[in-house]
């Protein structure tokens, strides 16, 4: 698998740093709050076949530039509709964790023709999802978090059995200045979709964790029961990061999920 990293688009007034590997269905990874567009890399080997699986630097992250302006949720979630554009499509998948679970909900609902099928791993609805891991997460520094977020995403079996898991997960945590971290946080605070999700048009795919420490399984669960149609698989025991722990198996799901709706070019 070659993987060109990175590369470069115009979206609106930014530049937006992007890593694709694959051809087929084009298929965005929408990475979360703490981490960056690398955060994919393990996941990537599992898409498999026929599959232009696509991540990039969401604001204020990584090797996107963009302007040094307050800016809201919504403007995330039509920055990832602008992204399929810019692109050369006219209609992509999605696959979102966490944070960029919640900036794929946006954009879904905000954008429905430009995506062909959304599928969302450890997000919430709005914050009354909250674990008890949560709570603690935002009391903490930016280096705190980074030693803490560990133990939110990966199992202790995991931590056990695979030592190079716990580098992995440290590896997509990615540096942001306090400013960068203040604008991201403004902008998710105002997240609250639940009851607009009942009007989401696109198909959608739910993943979650039944131990998530971070996000309560009963997000998924609450969400499942909304949104017309949907599909729900959880991993048993898995805790916030399965796309990290799991790989292959929630890259499984999501590549059935996504062939099983083309969206062509």
């Amino acid at each position: 698998m070659t993987v060109q990293t990175p590369q470069r688009v115009v979206v609106g007034a930014m530049q937006v740093a992007y890593t694709e590997s694959g051809t087929g269905e084009p298929l965005i990874l929408v990475h979360g709050g703490e981490s960056d567009r690398t955060q994919f890399t393990a996941l990537r080997p599992f898409l498999g076949a026929g599959i232009r699986a696509i991540s990039y630097d969401q604001r204020d992250t990584g090797d996107t530039v963009n302007p040094g302006d307050p800016y809201t949720i919504d403007d995330l979630g039509t920055d990832l509709a602008d992204l399929v554009g810019a692109l050369g499509y006219e209609r992509a998948h999605l696959f979102g964790t966490s944070y960029g679970g919640i900036v794929a909900m946006h954009a879904a609902l905000g954008h429905p023709e430009r995506f062909t099928s959304l599928s969302l791993a450890a997000c919430p609805p709005n914050a009354d999802f909250g674990g008890p891991g949560m709570a603690t997460l935002l009391q903490l520094d930016p280096e705190e978090r980074r030693g803490f977020m560990v133990d939110m995403l990966i199992t202790p079996r995991g931590q056990a059995d695979d030592p190079g898991l716990l580098d992995r997960a440290r590896s997509v945590l990615t540096p942001r200045t306090p400013e960068q971290n203040a604008r991201r946080t403004a902008a998710v605070s105002t997240h609250d979709v639940l009851d607009a999700l009942a009007g989401l048009s696109v198909p959608t795919l739910l993943i979650h964790g039944t131990d998530d420490p971070l996000i309560r399984v009963e997000a998924a669960q609450e969400m499942a029961r909304r949104i017309p149609d949907s599909r729900l698989e959880l991993i048993d025991g898995g805790r916030h990061g399965i796309a990290t722990e799991f790989p292959q198996l929630v890259a499984g799901v999501v590549r059935e999920f996504v062939h099983g709706r083309p969206a062509g070019r």
